[in-house]
């Protein structure tokens, strides 16, 4: 209970002030690239709940929604607004809309695919134990530096000692690292699992090419 009056009421107070700039990056947005300014998804929820995340849309409209996040400002995928929005978080701002409805926290962990959540472990479903937030322990101890895995790690430790005061402590190191830009938001070890995957195919492509391993262009 006191969580939730505390997502309403800061929730509120960013959103008013913020108001404004929602409106001018909105703008902004469709004037840089074709299409609706707000991205619309369906995630993983409080208990496991589908919803429908809010936030400012980064990449061109043609791309597949699902696909892998960026892992440079110079992915073609990304509009031109779109970098400078994710470089200081400010993608995420509809998401108080999320906020106030009820679907999302303002700290938590952040809300991801629903595939995602059916392939986890029960451990690791324990993350859906509280709602999903605009930020979190895994967003300001490393964020895109981490894998999927690690972030995971920081979602339990998040549900387990989860209090007021620590939701106070995440929001002020995240607005922190947005201004000063010192939070890592390019996707840079994604996962465990997938880097040996893909260790494993460019082995297996070398290997097939007929000099032993060099491509030749």
């Amino acid at each position: 209970m006191v969580k939730r009056l505390f997502d309403i009421v800061v929730g509120a107070i960013i959103l008013m002030f913020a108001a404004p700039w929602i409106v001018l990056l909105a703008v902004w947005i469709r004037l840089d690239s074709p299409g609706d300014p707000i991205f619309r998804q369906r995630r993983a929820g409080w208990r496991g709940r589908p919803f429908v995340m809010l936030k400012f849309r980064t990449m061109r409209t043609d791309v597949d929604p699902y696909g892998m996040s960026p892992q440079s400002d110079e992915d073609p995928r990304l509009t031109r607004a779109g970098k400078w929005l994710r470089e200081t978080s400010l993608d995420e701002l509809p998401q108080l809309w999320n906020v106030l409805t009820g679907s999302m926290s303002l700290v938590g962990p952040r809300p991801l695919y629903e595939r995602q959540a059916a392939l986890w472990t029960p451990r690791q479903r324990r993350r859906l134990d509280v709602k999903p937030g605009l930020t979190g322990y895994a967003q300001v101890m490393g964020r895109g530096s981490l894998t999927h895995e690690e972030k995971i790690e920081l979602d339990l430790l998040y549900v387990e000692r989860h209090n007021l005061a620590l939701d106070v402590k995440l929001l002020w190191r995240t607005l922190i690292g947005g201004v000063t830009g010192d939070l890592d938001i390019y996707e840079q070890r994604y996962s465990l699992e997938r880097n040996r995957e893909l260790d494993a195919s460019e082995v297996d492509r070398e290997s097939s090419l007929p000099d032993g391993g060099t491509e030749r262009l």
